[in-house]
């Protein structure tokens, strides 16, 4: 019996891991929603009522607060895009500053990240690219070499 209760409790702590496993589909999704939850909270802001308004930011609050579980649940069940892994450089590690210019060596084609959109940064803009310096990521201008923005321990 003791057996029997204890197999129990296993399967209920089991059974809720694995049934929040996100799909990338499914935490797009979550997003999506959340922006049209925020497009109707400005419009009960515009034409409603201060009920609605509160019930409405409670709603978007909730929504970012799933949507923000959802990555986070996706980001656990894909390890092995987010791994930080054995990065081996020329040179050593340094923690590089936004405005900072760097030599080509640490930016040259061999250190982009060819789908940015897979790693869910945000598109470069003209002549940047999404630079791997160990495991921080680094959004460099390739022409002159600053340091736009730096995302420390991405990969972790």
């Amino acid at each position: 019996m003791r057996k029997l209760i204890i197999l129990g409790l296993l399967a209920a702590t089991v059974a809720p891991s694995v049934a929040s496993a996100q799909s990338y589909g499914e935490a797009r999704r979550s997003e999506r929603n959340l922006r049209e939850e925020q497009r109707d909270l400005r419009q009960a802001q515009r034409y409603g009522d201060r009920r609605d308004v509160r019930e409405e930011r409670r709603d978007v609050r909730d929504a970012r607060q799933e949507a923000r579980e959802d990555w986070r649940d996706y980001r656990r069940n894909h390890r092995d895009v987010y791994r930080g892994g054995n990065w081996r450089a020329p040179f050593r590690y340094n923690q590089w500053n936004v405005g900072v210019r760097l030599r080509p060596a640490y930016y040259n084609s061999r250190y982009y990240i060819a789908d940015p959109y897979r790693y869910r940064l945000p598109r470069p803009g003209v002549n940047q690219r999404w630079v791997r310096h160990y495991n921080d990521v680094m959004l460099v201008n390739v022409r002159n070499g600053r340091v736009v923005q730096v995302h420390r321990g991405f990969f972790w």
